[in-house]
């Protein structure tokens, strides 16, 4: 192993060449730390993501199922969203779990989680993890227009388990899960 300090890209030219505001692409020029120029370096600057695993007081997980248009599937995840325009994440967290799932909460109530790239060569975009106790549903769903969701609670160790397998394969909601049962193991039914 060598401890050769990595250098950050130098920018020399940016250029929105976003097809439509629901899908923005940059193009960058670039000076790699080598001296070579790329002038062709694309990228979506997509923006930030929020998601919140809450747990009912029973121990049971609320998970959303929903279709996802670009994969054509119907998937298993956590609630969760973009971060809305003039909001902040912790806001924005607090916002998507409520539209989604009809479960208001305080933003003291949110333990955060970290925070995941899930593609950070072609993605400007960070997944914001929160986790929420003792959940409960206490308002309505407020869907946008372009959601169809069935709420969906199960045991934190099935939840776990269907992670595991395969039946939640939705990245930023896979890390999400794994990151909380390694943090509260008994939840999941994993020992100390």
């Amino acid at each position: 192993m060598t401890d050769k300090e990595i250098k950050p890209w130098k920018l020399l030219s940016e250029e929105d060449v976003s097809p439509s505001p629901w899908f923005p692409i940059l193009k960058h020029a670039v000076e790699l730390a080598n001296g070579s120029i790329v002038d062709d370096y694309y990228f979506s600057p997509l923006g930030d993501v929020v998601q919140v695993l809450a747990i009912t007081k029973n121990n049971e997980v609320v998970l959303v199922e929903q279709y996802k248009h670009a994969l054509s599937q119907v998937l298993l995840e956590l609630p969760g969203g973009m971060q809305q325009k003039n909001k902040s994440i912790i806001e924005s967290a607090l916002n998507e779990l409520e539209e989604e799932t009809g479960i208001k909460a305080t933003a003291d109530r949110l333990i955060p989680m970290g925070k995941i790239a899930n593609n950070p060569t072609k993605l400007r975009q960070i997944t914001y993890g929160f986790v929420l106790f003792d959940a409960e549903f206490n308002s309505a769903q407020k869907l946008d227009i372009t959601e169809d969701i069935n709420v969906i609670t199960l045991p934190a160790p099935q939840v776990l388990q269907k992670a595991i397998d395969g039946e939640i394969w939705v990245t930023d909601s896979l890390n999400l899960i794994f990151k909380t049962a390694l943090a509260y193991p008994e939840i999941f039914g994993l020992k100390r």
